[in-house]
C-alpha cells in the first residue's frame, strides 16, 4: 500500500466541536454554516483532515452524543445538505473529513430503542443488553455508569433492566447481536457512500461486556486508578474488568476495518476509562483486521509534564505499537484545556508558560504516528471556569462539585476580541458563557502578531509536512544524560532529523559531541545559542537538526 494511502499514519487532525465552533443563525448554538463559515481558517493550518463532533439528530441530553437517528442531522446544525457543502468545500482544499460515529449506545428515543422497550418477543428485542432484575428487584450487578450511579435502569414495559454505561438515556447496544452489527455497517456505508473520510469512534472498548453479569470487584487501596482517572470520580471505585474491554470486542473490528479499507477510509478509535489505555489501544489497531488508529488519555492526565514522564510514555508506545498507530493528542471535548492542566506545575510566569505552549506545539508534530489539535488549543485557550447555574454537561452537573465537568474545554471558540460574544454568535446567549480571558487569545488579535501561538502551529505544521522523516520515518529515543531533556531521532530513507525538547522552565546546557551531528533546520531552532561543542536551551526550549546535512 502506497504511503499517499496510508496517509492516516501521520495525518495532523483538527477536531471541531460543532456547538461551539461559529454560529451562523444567531441561536447561541454554533452549526455546520458556521464551519463552513471558517473552513479556511482550518484549511491555512495546514492539517490534513478535521474531525467533527456529532450533528446527527438528538434530544441532546448529552448533546450529540445520544443519538436518535444515525442518517439524520439535527435541525440545530443545519440540513443534510449543509454537510455535504463542508465535504464539498473541505474535499476542494484537500482536507479530510471524519465524522464521529457513536455505535456503543443509541438514545433513549431511537426507534430501534421505543421496539426493544415495547415487550420481550418483538424484531428487535434483543437488540439492547436486556437483564432481569435479581430475586429482590435489584439490578443484577454492581456495574457503575460512568456518569455516576448503576449502570442498569429498569424498564416497567418489560420488567428488565437495560445497560447503560453513560446516561440512562443512551441505553447500550447488543454487539453480540449480529443484527446490530450489520445495522451499523449499514449506517457506516450511508456515510462513506456520501464521501466522507473516516470515522472517529465513540468509546469502542465499551462495545461487548461479560455475559455472565459478574460483579466488578471493588478497587483495594493499592491498586491505583488508571491514568486520567479522577480520584473523586466514583466509576473508578471498582476494578472495571466486566463491563468493558472484553475480548470479544477486537473480533467485530474486522469487519469493520474490511468496510472502511473498501472506501479508502481510516478509523480513529477511542479507548476510554481502561486500566491500562496505552495497552488497549494498542490492541484495537495492531494488524490489519484492527482499527487503524486510536487516541487515549496518556497525554491527558492531570499530573507534571515531566521529560522522565515523557521519556517512559514515548518508549512505551515503541514498545507496544507494532504496525499500528497511536494518536498524539492532549486535549479534546472530554478533558479540561491542556494549558490548565500542566500550568499549575509550571511557574505562572507569562513568558514561561508561552515558551511552554510553543515548546509542546513542536513536540506534538514530531512524535511518530498521526496526531489530534482541538480547537482553540491552537490560541492556548485556558480551562473556563462555569458557574454551577450556567453550567449544561450532564457529567459535571451530576458529579458537582466532587468531578470536573466538561464545559470548562467547550466553549465557543473566540474569532473577535472586539465583537459581541466574541464573534462566535449575534445572540445576547451563547449556549455556554466566554471568559474574558479568551477574548485576548482571539484569532483576530493572533492572526495580527506573526509570534502568536496560532502562528507557531501554522509554521510547524506546514515544516512536518515537508520533513520525510516526520511523515514516514521510525523514532529511535537517545537516553540523555540531562533529566531535563528528551531526545529522539526520527529516521527513513530521505532524511534523519534529530528533535530535543527541554522540559524544564530552566536554560539547560546539553554537550553537543554526545548528540548525533548535524545541522539545525526547521521550526524552534536557537542554533543562535550553540557555541563550540555546547547547546543552550532555554526554557521549555527545542532543537531540530538535520542529520543528513
Amino acid at each position: 500500500m502506497s504511503f499517499k494511502s496510508n496517509w492516516w499514519r501521520s495525518a495532523v487532525i483538527y477536531q471541531i466541536y460543532p456547538r461551539s465552533f461559529v454560529d451562523s443563525n444567531g441561536d447561541g448554538i454554533g452549526d455546520l454554516p458556521g464551519i463552513l463559515q471558517q473552513i479556511d481558517y482550518v484549511a491555512n493550518l495546514g492539517v490534513d483532515a478535521v474531525w467533527i463532533s456529532p450533528f446527527f439528530k438528538s434530544p441532546m441530553k448529552d448533546f450529540g452524543y445520544d443519538i436518535s437517528d444515525y442518517r439524520a442531522v439535527d435541525p440545530i446544525f443545519g440540513t443534510l445538505d449543509d454537510f455535504k457543502a463542508i465535504l464539498a468545500a473541505a474535499h476542494d482544499r484537500s482536507l479530510k473529513v471524519l465524522i464521529d460515529q457513536v455505535w456503543n449506545h443509541t438514545s433513549e428515543e431511537h426507534p430501534w430503542f421505543l421496539e426493544s422497550r415495547a415487550s420481550r418477543d418483538n424484531a428487535k428485542a434483543d437488540w439492547y443488553v436486556w437483564v432481569d432484575a435479581k430475586a429482590d428487584g435489584s439490578p443484577p450487578n454492581n456495574w457503575l455508569s460512568t456518569f455516576g450511579g448503576s449502570a442498569w435502569a429498569w424498564a416497567p414495559e418489560r420488567q428488565q433492566y437495560y445497560l447503560h454505561n453513560f446516561l440512562t438515556s443512551q441505553p447500550d447496544l447488543n454487539w453480540y447481536n449480529p443484527d446490530v452489527a450489520a445495522a451499523i455497517l449499514d449506517t457506516a456505508q450511508f456515510w462513506l457512500d456520501l464521501g466522507v473520510d473516516g470515522f472517529r469512534l465513540d468509546v469502542v472498548n465499551f462495545f461487548t461486556y461479560d455475559r455472565s453479569f459478574r460483579d466488578n470487584p471493588l478497587r483495594p487501596p493499592d491498586n491505583p486508578r488508571p491514568a486520567g482517572a479522577m480520584e473523586s470520580d466514583p466509576f473508578f471505585s471498582q476494578i472495571n474488568l466486566y463491563n468493558l474491554d472484553q475480548p470479544e470486542t477486537l473480533a467485530l473490528l474486522k469487519p469493520i476495518r474490511e468496510l472502511i479499507d473498501r472506501y479508502g477510509a481510516t478509523t480513529l478509535a477511542e479507548i476510554s476509562s481502561a486500566e491500562d489505555t496505552l495497552l488497549t489501544s494498542s490492541q484495537y489497531v495492531n494488524g490489519p483486521d484492527r482499527l487503524h488508529t486510536a487516541y487515549n488519555s496518556s497525554l491527558m492526565t492531570d499530573e507534571p509534564f515531566t521529560a522522565q514522564r515523557l521519556h517512559r510514555l514515548i518508549g512505551r508506545v515503541e514498545a507496544l505499537f507494532d504496525d499500528g498507530v497511536i494518536c498524539w493528542t492532549a486535549g479534546t471535548h472530554d478533558f479540561p484545556r491542556l494549558k490548565n492542566r500542566w500550568s499549575k506545575y509550571q511557574p505562572s510566569s507569562a513568558f514561561l508558560q508561552e515558551a511552554f505552549d510553543h515548546m509542546f506545539a513542536a513536540l506534538i508534530v514530531s512524535l511518530r504516528g498521526c496526531c489530534c489539535i482541538y480547537q482553540g488549543d491552537e490560541l492556548g485557550l485556558t480551562q473556563a471556569e462555569i458557574p454551577h447555574d450556567q453550567m449544561q454537561d450532564p457529567f459535571g452537573i451530576q458529579g458537582y462539585p466532587h468531578v470536573l465537568g466538561r464545559d470548562g474545554s467547550r466553549t465557543p471558540m473566540p474569532w473577535l476580541k472586539a465583537a459581541p460574544q466574541a464573534g462566535f454568535t449575534t445572540s445576547d446567549a451563547p449556549w455556554l458563557p466566554i471568559p474574558d480571558e479568551h477574548r485576548q487569545a482571539a484569532v483576530d488579535v493572533q492572526e495580527a502578531d506573526p509570534g502568536s501561538l496560532l502562528h507557531k502551529y501554522r509554521r510547524l505544521i506546514n515544516w512536518r509536512q515537508a520533513q520525510p522523516a516526520l511523515k514516514q520515518g521510525d523514532l529511535q529515543l537517545l537516553d540523555l544524560a540531562e533529566e531535563r531533556l528528551v531526545g529522539f531521532v526520527r529516521a527513513c530513507d530521505q532524511q534523519q532529523l534529530l528533535c530535543v525538547f527541554n522540559l524544564s522552565p530552566e536554560t539547560v546546557y546539553q554537550d553537543l559531541t554526545s548528540l548525533p551531528k548535524g545541522k539545525p533546520t526547521g521550526e524552534g531552532v536557537f542554533s543562535d545559542r550553540s557555541y563550540h561543542d555546547t547547546l543552550e536551551l532555554p526554557p521549555f526550549g527545542v532543537y531540530f537538526a538535520n542529520l543528513d546535512a
